[in-house]
């Protein structure tokens, strides 16, 4: 019960913190305290507003907010989120855009589970909609999913994702980002040995962790200076009574944003700080940029225990991938069994999360392909986030992951549309 508590307790400074700042925003701007012409109850009406929506988002899953794409025929085409393979821990979601035949390309994004949902990825989404059939592996909050469903750890992951791939088809083109870039490269070769027909056409595999050792971060660091029995006693609670997870236990949303936050603690606060000033002079509005990224930064989601505690152990201690050691449900999956996908690479030169070395180690790994499939690419000044959803992404590397799939997936090239990016 001690870890359904410290869980419950987190949740209620969340909520306290909340009310505190929907309290001083509405107390403030009570009219008739306009009459004293104090500035620092505009001040305070802006410290509420900023408090009150950075704590409420916390505890809502993001809104995908795509309605529309324009298509070649001068219309708007309208986009349904249609789910295609319904799972406990996560579906398989498409972007249907209507009125559009089939594309030429099918792009499966594996998005990452590591504190965000799927919903990180849209401006990637969106990006690639006018070009291709696109569809989002679109993972549960582990606190909304009952104790009754079990246990979800890397092997189920990776298990889920062989499903997923399977229902698409052999015509499927999958961009795996960040953290999942590993465990798809496991489903790849589990598919390659147990069922070929099944094999995607081409997995580009973006900025993740094939190789943690290849080089060193903070993330890397960590892992290695701290036990199991450490992590699992700091970092794993069990779900309160609020939830339908009740008594599951996970690695709290909570937790893991206060370790993104205290990695660049100097960086946020300056950034809270400049919005409440902002909105104390009427300057900000509800969807600038520093709403547009926080609403989707602050909305975390708990992970499963052992889903978290096994990628630690297998992917970052062990190296299970990187030493194509991993097994799955009991049986080896050996990476050089990938003879047919073809398979690239993307890192950012400046990615402080999964830094230069460790993605372009599953070329290495993936011995059965000849050279002529393989690609790499790093991308100069980018970071983390830019090489999959920024910048670099909408300018240099989507066209390379276009033209990568393209050239590999037998399919004539289609026409390409001009991108629309989410801000």
């Amino acid at each position: 019960m001690k870890y359904m508590a410290t869980y419950d307790l987190m949740e209620s400074v969340r909520n306290t913190n909340e009310w505190m700042g929907a309290t001083a925003r509405a107390m403030a701007s009570y009219p008739a305290f306009a009459l004293t012409m104090n500035p620092m109850l505009s001040l305070m009406a802006a410290w509420g507003e900023v408090t009150e929506r950075s704590f409420s988002r916390m505890v809502v899953k993001p809104d995908w907010g795509i309605r529309s794409i324009p298509g070649p025929d001068a219309q708007d085409h309208l986009v349904d989120v249609k789910t295609i393979v319904e799972k406990p821990f996560g579906n398989l979601i498409q972007f249907f855009v209507r009125r559009r035949p089939p594309m030429a390309r099918k792009i499966l994004i594996v998005a990452p589970m590591s504190g965000h949902y799927a919903t990180l990825v849209r401006s990637t989404v969106t990006s690639l909609l006018p070009d291709a059939d696109v569809f989002v592996t679109d993972w549960h909050n582990a606190r909304d999913i009952p104790i009754s469903a079990g246990k979800f750890d890397i092997e189920d992951y990776t298990l889920y994702l062989v499903e997923f791939m399977r229902a698409l088809g052999p015509d499927t083109n999958v961009i795996a980002i960040c953290q999942p870039a590993p465990l798809t490269l496991a489903a790849t070769a589990y598919l390659a040995a147990e069922d070929p027909d099944a094999q995607p056409r081409t997995l580009t595999l973006i900025g993740g962790p094939i190789d943690p050792d290849a080089a060193a971060t903070e993330v890397t660091d960590f892992g290695r200076r701290i036990t199991m029995g450490q992590l699992e006693q700091i970092a794993i609670q069990r779900v309160g009574f609020k939830f339908k997870g009740v008594g599951r236990l996970v690695y709290p949303g909570l937790l893991q944003l206060q370790s993104f936050m205290s990695m660049n603690a100097e960086r946020h606060s300056k950034a809270f700080a400049e919005q409440i000033m902002r909105v104390a002079r009427g300057e900000a509005s509800d969807h600038d940029a520093h709403n547009r990224f926080y609403d989707e930064y602050l909305a975390v989601m708990d992970m499963p225990a052992e889903f978290y505690l096994s990628t630690v152990e297998r992917i970052f201690k062990n190296r299970e991938i990187a030493l194509n050691e991993f097994t799955v449900a009991g049986k080896k999956v050996d990476i050089g069994a990938i003879t047919q996908v073809a398979v690239k690479t993307v890192e950012g030169e400046k990615d402080d999360i999964s830094a230069p070395g460790q993605c372009i180690a599953a070329l290495k790994l993936c011995t059965g392909l000849p050279d002529d499939k393989k690609a790499w690419h790093l991308e100069p000044d980018a970071g983390h986030y830019g090489i999959f959803a920024g910048k670099s992404w909408r300018l240099n590397v989507r066209p390379l992951v276009l033209d990568f799939i393209d050239a590999n997936a037998g399919t004539p090239k289609p026409a390409r549309l001009k991108a629309v990016t989410a801000g």
